[in-house]
């Protein structure tokens, strides 16, 4: 019998690892950056074109590498950063130290210039599909520049079944801020299809925040800083007015490594409690420096999930640290005990006395007015009218001849009448029409809609309902290009981060299709002329803003299709809310207008909008 089991060829073996290492191109990006600061570099460019399909080049000033390092930086298992299996539990440097540079040259083209300070030339080493097919000296910069052309270019497969450029292009954004946003001593600079999106010189970690997410975002931050014999902690959180119900600054860094780690999420998350809603998450970015021994960073192959040995220790001072920051900035609420200056100008040491009684035993109503202070006073009423010229001792027949008056001058008998016709006119004509429609219309904790039917009870959740409503008007508008923009009084500029303006500038064709007059005014900057009539409250920025995180949300959770999510998005932003009060007319114009739509029992994320309660399931609730 033959054997079975080979050993596989280099190339073949280098193209299994890349399964793993080179998910996408902003997997090459990250590999890249982090190789440029384990070597040292102090600036660092990155260009892209194509979202990273056709060129990712990463130029850096670093200690560069000789020929012979060239040579072996490609090969398989070959690094500098370990060498026994002791420093792996010991690790301060970035990669997958041996695996990643090997693994992307072995699906792409690649070309490498490196040049140390002490060589006189530079070395040239273009390798493809894992084979080095030209090895030179060269003229070059001291650092290192390596270029990533025709990225899977021999795995067809794996490059059909890239997203579409935008969203690769997030991606890589992505992977730029992580290492840039910890690394704020060091120049990066990022070129796409020729364009800049970022110019970010040295500083400190606050200017680099603010140089990243733009110029609005300085008065948002709070400082933390807490040091212990466990971990050290310093960074910014965001205050929680700023807290959003996507995931898209949470940033949480590990002896200078992004790791994602959803417990000391909760940590934090619980520290805001009370302080933000319910399914929003605060915006955070925390530095841990703890020893490397105690934690393992080897349990994914893409080194941003770590586990740490003391991980409850670590929970409790960030969850500490965090609310101590709150308490010193004075964002968490906090008791005022200052003196009430509003009794100051009460005399002190004044006798207070109980206030008298006075009561008049010989007070009639019909004989005398008093006064206040019990002096007695006569009406003359004849003054007033001649008619009141009566003694008031004979009241009894004013009143008479007042009756017969009255009586001879006002048809008691007709007046009826006539108020029992019109009573029946109005109930015929206006209860019997709006009896089913008031009558049996009720909001329940400006949240629900109750409704009475033949067999039972609807309940409709009425954000859910609008959802739904909107959803449909969007999606038909976006289909027609039929939208149509409210103006604004006075246009809006609003600023956004790199990636948000990549976002907002892709979609905003199908915006102004449903109603948005909005057009670029800079590099990252935009100006809002008009908006949908739907949207009542709110400016440009917060409505753009919301818009751009449902899209997120969606797009990551539920998987939807572009011009759907847009339209659920834009839907969920404009929808009415709960706790809003609602009149009779609203409810019934949402009602009418949902079971118009063509899935009325169910919002856009699957969610039921109406549950129905027979008369039997009530009088059961009751045995």
């Amino acid at each position: 019998m033959e054997n079975v089991i080979n050993l596989l060829p280099d190339n073949v073996a280098n193209q299994i690892a890349a399964g793993e290492v080179v998910q996408r191109p902003a997997s090459v990006v990250k590999e890249l950056l982090e190789n440029s600061i384990d070597a040292g570099a102090t600036e660092v460019k990155l260009i892209v074109e194509d979202a990273g399909k056709a060129l990712i080049q990463v130029i850096d000033n670093g200690k560069g590498m000789s020929p012979t390092d060239i040579r072996m930086s490609v090969e398989r298992h070959a690094t500098s950063k370990i060498k026994n299996a002791e420093d792996l539990f010991y690790i301060t440097t970035m990669g997958f130290r041996g695996e990643a540079l090997a693994s992307i040259v072995a699906v792409s083209e690649a070309e490498i210039k490196s040049k140390r300070s002490d060589d006189e030339l530079a070395n040239l080493i273009k390798v493809s599909a894992s084979k080095v097919t030209k090895q030179e000296p060269c003229s070059s910069p001291n650092g290192t520049s390596i270029s990533i052309k025709n990225l899977f270019f021999n795995i067809p497969a794996r490059r059909k079944f890239l997203k579409k450029n935008a969203v690769e292009g997030r991606h890589i954004i992505d992977q730029f801020e992580r290492i840039a946003l910890v690394y704020p001593d060091v120049k990066f600079q990022f070129y796409q299809d020729g364009d800049e999106l970022f110019h970010l010189e040295q500083g400190t970690f606050r200017q680099r925040l603010v140089a990243v997410f733009g110029k609005n975002f300085n008065d948002r931050l709070v400082p933390v800083q807490e040091t212990t014999d466990i971990v050290s902690i310093k960074g910014f959180i965001c205050k929680p007015e700023f807290a959003r119900k996507t995931r898209g600054e949470q940033y949480f860094f590990a002896n200078n490594r992004f790791i994602k780690n959803h417990y000391l999420h909760h940590a934090v998350q619980q520290a805001f409690e009370e302080l933000i809603p319910k399914g929003y998450h605060p915006s955070y970015f925390l530095k841990m420096d703890l020893d490397p021994s105690s934690m393992d960073i080897n349990i994914h192959p893409t080194k941003t999930e770590i586990k740490f040995e003391d991980e409850k220790s670590v929970y409790a001072i960030i969850r500490s640290s965090v609310k101590k920051a709150l308490g010193e900035h004075n964002i968490t609420p906090s008791l005022d005990f200052n003196r009430e200056t509003s009794f100051d100008q009460l005399k002190k040491n004044k006798d207070v006395s109980i206030p008298g009684i006075s009561v008049d035993p010989d007070y009639n109503p019909f004989n005398a007015r008093k006064n206040a202070s019990g002096i007695s006073r006569k009406m003359d009423y004849s003054a007033v009218n001649p008619a009141y010229s009566t003694p008031v001792d004979h009241w009894e027949s004013l009143l008479q001849n007042k009756d017969s008056e009255l009586q001879s001058s006002v048809d008691f008998e007709s007046m009826e009448n006539e108020f029992e016709q019109g009573a029946n006119l109005v109930s015929s004509s206006e209860t019997d029409s709006n009896s089913a429609a008031e009558d049996k219309i009720i909001q329940l904790h400006n949240r629900f809609i109750i409704i009475q039917i033949k067999t039972g009870m609807m309940l409709i959740d009425q954000q859910r309902a609008h959802e739904r409503v909107l959803f449909e008007r969007y999606l038909g508008q976006l289909a027609q290009g039929s939208g149509i923009a409210q103006q604004l009084i006075f246009p809006e500029n609003i600023d956004l981060n790199p990636n948000d303006s990549d976002l907002l500038k892709e979609l905003l064709p199908q915006l102004r299709c449903m109603g948005f007059d909005i057009d670029v005014f800079g590099k990252n900057a935009f100006i809002v002329r008009g908006m949908p009539s739907e949207i009542k409250n709110g400016n440009a920025l917060d409505v753009i803003d919301g818009i751009i995180g449902n899209y997120k949300l969606n797009d990551t959770e539920l998987k939807l299709d572009g011009r759907v999510n847009l339209a659920y998005s834009l839907a969920q932003k404009s929808a009415v809310k709960p706790g809003r009060k609602m009149d009779k007319l609203e409810m019934q114009m949402l009602i009418d207008e949902l079971f118009a739509c063509e899935n009325p029992n169910y919002n856009p994320a699957g969610k039921k909008i109406i549950v129905n309660h027979s008369i039997e399931q009530l009088l059961s609730s009751f045995e």
